[in-house]
């Protein structure tokens, strides 16, 4: 898949370094080159690895800790005491290492991401050989990182300047929402994403519960407070946006900044549907995430686009509505131009970046297939992909993950779930 959306029967892509030298059908490509290495991709469909725009890497370690209830319970009953007593450097590896495991696994090349302790993420994510673009997280209260959030942003412009320049590892800012943290506080992390020419990342109206704090104490929207406090523009990534108002979509649109549609854990949570068709009509980039894993829960990004386009036909009442070759395209080219990347990634053509993926078509599930983008979106899943190339390394050849101790990753979770289970055992 291309810009143009071409689909190339029998095609072939031709690799260079990190970038993608050559598109097309074989028959025209097979001749000019000398190949070091060949993978035949037969009984296979060759696209751009798959974007993940919003995730919480290390959560995948508090998968199932908590299900059926809304955000705010979620929140201040289990994950903040569970990461208070939990998270550490040790634990975000851990986390991280199984998070990128999952997604090589699934066809995920390129993630954003908001934790703690985001330095060890990053050195986790370039170790596996994963596309992020990482924000620190930044809290008006105490984190396992920080004990305030001054101390959070001495510790997110260490990480930018360690990371800045990066082949794989975008660093950011990553204030947690208009409602943890003072506007004092924003105004210094968008400066702070300007100085560095980084992005900021920020979730914003994903439930009623956050529409009705910031409409008590400052009296609008968190959109309208964010555009007020002078902290919008193209640099700035707004995760969820559940509930964001015409108005809310108007001054997005003119500050040229993306957003995140994260549907199954908005379903799970019950936060609500984005209005991602009118989002998409007004021309804002939106691209798909999965959230963490712990509010999924898993980090599937094939799940993510079935129930994507599932649920816009359902609430829009129009079966027609977000089409299955629109969704691919919010997953890979869209989700990179959300993160500021669409010039590098998302879309296979010469002097990208060679990132992609190839699934196979051989399960029983996906036979016959009469439609690639259908199969795509509808059919396939994270379990068929089979080959994962990032920034030109090869990832995950048949199957098997080449970058990663999967044995090691799996017993090391486990043992971290029997400190978690202690932990929250001894409120």
């Amino acid at each position: 898949m291309d810009s143009s959306r071409r689909i190339i029967d029998k095609g072939m892509v031709a690799i260079r370094g990190d970038r993608i030298i050559a598109v097309g059908p074989a028959s025209e490509l097979a001749g000019r080159f000398q190949a070091a290495q060949e993978i035949s991709a037969a009984n296979q469909i060759v696209l751009p690895g798959l974007v993940n725009t919003h995730n919480h890497a290390p959560m995948v370690l508090f998968r199932g800790i908590a299900d059926d209830m809304a955000l705010m319970d979620w929140l201040e009953k289990f994950i903040f005491p569970a990461e208070a007593r939990n998270v550490s450097p040790e634990f975000v590896q851990a986390g991280t290492d199984l998070a990128c495991l999952e997604m090589i696994r699934s066809g995920t090349t390129t993630y954003a991401d908001m934790y703690y302790f985001e330095d060890k993420v990053a050195e986790t994510t370039n170790q596996a050989g994963v596309r992020g673009v990482l924000g620190q997280t930044i809290l008006g209260f105490p984190s396992p990182d920080s004990r305030n959030p001054e101390e959070a942003l001495k510790y997110t412009e260490r990480f930018i300047q360690r990371w800045r320049g990066s082949s794989l590892i975008v660093p950011a800012v990553a204030p947690h929402a208009p409602y943890t943290n003072s506007p004092e506080t924003l105004r210094a992390c968008k400066g702070l994403a300007d100085k560095y020419g980084v992005p900021m990342i920020i979730h914003v109206s994903e439930t009623r519960d956050e529409v009705r704090q910031i409409k008590a104490k400052y009296k609008t929207t968190s959109t309208q407070w964010l555009e007020k406090l002078g902290v919008l523009g193209p640099n700035v990534i707004f995760n969820h946006g559940v509930w964001l108002t015409e108005q809310d979509l108007g001054i997005i649109r003119r500050r040229g900044l993306g957003v995140t549609h994260n549907p199954e854990s908005n379903m799970k949570l019950a936060s609500g549907s984005a209005p991602v068709l009118r989002m998409l009509a007004l021309g804002i980039p939106v691209g798909l995430g999965t959230d963490g894993a712990a509010s999924n829960n898993d980090l599937d990004m094939f799940e993510a686009m079935s129930t994507a386009a599932r649920l816009q036909k359902l609430v829009s009442g129009n079966p027609a509505a977000l089409p299955a070759e629109k969704v691919v395209e919010l997953a890979t080219l869209g989700g990179a131009r959300v993160l500021g990347l669409h010039k590098e990634i998302g879309s296979l053509e010469t002097g990208k970046k060679a990132d992609l993926i190839t699934i196979s078509t051989e399960p029983a599930h996906a036979v016959p297939m009469y439609n690639v983008y259908s199969h795509l979106v509808y059919a396939l899943k994270g379990a068929d992909v089979r080959l994962s190339v990032i920034n030109g390394k090869i990832a995950m050849l048949d199957g098997v993950v080449l970058t990663l101790d999967e044995g090691k990753i799996k017993q090391k979770a486990r043992i971290i779930q029997e400190r978690v289970l202690s932990s929250l055992k001894s409120r």
